[in-house]
């Protein structure tokens, strides 16, 4: 009988120290590229951690704000900055628990945003600014505005999802899965085979682009990096995205909310239409436009045409 245990604790040693190893790996061979390199901008030493964006151009502000995806960063706004800081001075942020931000074992919350968000904009940028998000992160923008109404001059949302997908529905398997993400090892390990390249590229060509032969290399190893930066540590965003700690309903919200809502929706999703009415349905100043013939990110498939609507809903002449 002990003989059996000690077979059973030398194996489970060995295994652990295995998947360790493993882990170590992938972190080190995803950063090698060094696609998103920090000195291309500077850190916000917030009080929940440091908080990387970078800073562009000149005139009137304008904040970008990726999608709240461990996969995410200020890169999928590449192709926009060039352009856009020709007129606006153009901050574009990474989000904690994304990108080259810190990601400290916390749990992450909608209001944790919120308050990074209205930190943000009265500390580094100092006056009220224009927002562009995208997908979920338009949650916590709306969020943030409602409590301080004079936060921002506008949002423009690229391709958000129904209002009422942020409701919190209950989840029996959530805590589950939070759970297993923040253990040391196997956490760790689980993240990385949901972060595998393959997904991720899988993710990009089906999801992300309408056109898959658009995913170059730089952009699937500029995702990919991301995902595993410091050490795979975006597992700890993970695991509060999927025990739903970043949900938080909007509808309440919308209604008081004075500044103009610009929705931005690529035809080529399903439910375009429903998911502009499920805005315009509480807000009074929603402005709507769509682009055609792009997914879930036409600001890197198409950046041009999704610049031409962003200078129409900020008045650029």
């Amino acid at each position: 009988m002990k003989k059996n245990i000690r077979q059973f604790l030398i194996l489970s040693a060995f295994a652990a120290g295995t998947i360790h190893c493993i882990n170590r790996f992938v972190d080190l061979t995803a950063e090698m590229k060094n696609i998103l390199k920090s000195e291309n901008g500077e850190y916000y030493n917030w009080k929940n951690g440091q908080i990387y964006y970078s800073k562009r151009g000149s005139g009137s502000p304008v904040l970008l704000i990726h999608d709240l995806d461990p996969v995410s960063s200020s890169y999928e706004w590449c192709r926009i900055v060039k352009k856009l800081e020709k007129t606006h001075t153009v901050y574009a942020v990474d989000l904690p628990g994304c990108g080259r931000s810190e990601k400290p074992h916390q749990i992450y919350t909608s209001f944790l945003y919120v308050q990074m968000l209205t930190d943000f904009i009265h500390d580094v940028i100092g006056e009220s600014p224009d927002v562009v998000t995208t997908n979920r992160s338009v949650s916590f923008a709306v969020l943030a505005q409602n409590m301080d109404r004079t936060l921002m001059k506008r949002i423009i949302a690229v391709n958000p999802p129904s209002s009422g997908s942020f409701d919190h529905t209950a989840d029996p398997h959530a805590a589950t899965k939070k759970m297993l993400l923040e253990l040391p090892v196997i956490g760790t390990f689980i993240y990385n085979i949901y972060m595998y390249e393959k997904n991720i590229n899988r993710k990009l060509r089906n999801i992300y682009f309408d056109k898959p032969q658009l995913v170059s290399s730089k952009m699937l190893d500029a995702y990919y990096e991301s995902s595993h930066m410091e050490k795979s540590h975006g597992r700890y965003l993970l695991a509060s995205i999927e025990g739903q700690y970043t949900d938080n309903a909007i509808t309440h919200a919308l209604k008081n909310l004075t500044i103009p809502l610009c929705i931005i929706e690529s035809r080529n999703l399903r439910k375009t239409v429903s998911v502009v009415d499920s805005y315009s349905r509480y807000h009074s100043q929603v402005e709507t436009a769509y682009i055609s013939n792009t997914r879930l990110v036409p600001q890197l498939e198409a950046p041009d045409r999704l610049l031409n609507i962003i200078h129409m809903f900020l008045n650029d002449k």
